[in-house]
């Protein structure tokens, strides 16, 4: 398969909405739960796969601030899910660094402090870098972002006439990786719900429902 691939059109950063999982369980008379867990064991494949392709970034869209919505069991066996999966063999083995983007002070503390541990240990690593967007989504991001601006506009560290793409960039969660090169979406649907709106706008768009081939391969 490799041997296949122009390794120079190879995209430096692949954003992913690994969605489905519960549907995919579901088609199967499973609970939900297990579908997620089976979105888990995809993620170490394709970290590994991304990694020795040679690919920069890999930002994973987790947990929307939309999905805080969901029944409150559902909820706590993703956030479970967070705990068990940041294991240091995925990211140690692959030499993969990560990083998480979100609204974090929504997230448990349990969690959060795993997800510190996780940043903190796997610092050093230069493969490749995971991105977990988790409690995140764009109007969230981008509501963030426009606060801070204000705020800098409102001390005089900041004038109006010279915000432009830039500093905004600068303010976005994602200031210190590159946008996606493509968005690959696993479940079926055919729109971005709310992921990384400012960064996907050149990227190449790849929509299908990909959960189970990716589990029978």
């Amino acid at each position: 398969m490799v041997e296949e691939l122009d390794m120079k059109r190879i995209p430096q950063h692949i954003a992913i909405i690994m969605d489905g999982n519960g549907r995919w369980a579901t088609e199967r008379n499973k609970p939900r739960s297990y579908g997620h867990q089976a979105g888990v064991e995809t993620v170490r494949r394709i970290t590994s796969e991304c990694t020795r392709l040679g690919v920069k970034y890999l930002t994973l869209y987790t947990f929307s601030t939309e999905n805080w919505n969901r029944p409150s069991d559902e909820i706590a066996a993703l956030m479970g899910l967070v705990l068990t999966s940041l294991e240091d063999e995925i990211f140690m083995k692959n030499n993969v660094r990560f990083q998480v983007i979100g609204d974090i002070k929504r997230l448990p503390v349990a969690v959060a402090e795993k997800l510190k541990e996780t940043i903190e240990h796997t610092a050093n690593n230069n493969a490749m870098t995971m991105v977990v967007a988790l409690s995140y989504s764009a109007r969230w991001e981008l509501t963030e972002a426009t606060k801070q601006i204000a705020i800098e506009v409102q001390k005089g560290e900041q004038k109006v006439e010279d915000i432009d793409e830039n500093i905004i960039n600068k303010h976005l969660c994602t200031n210190f990786m590159p946008d996606p090169d493509l968005l690959i979406r696993t479940g079926g649907e055919y729109r971005i719900s709310n992921y990384l709106l400012w960064q996907l706008a050149y990227s190449e768009l790849y929509l299908r429902y990909l959960l189970a081939r990716l589990q029978r391969s």
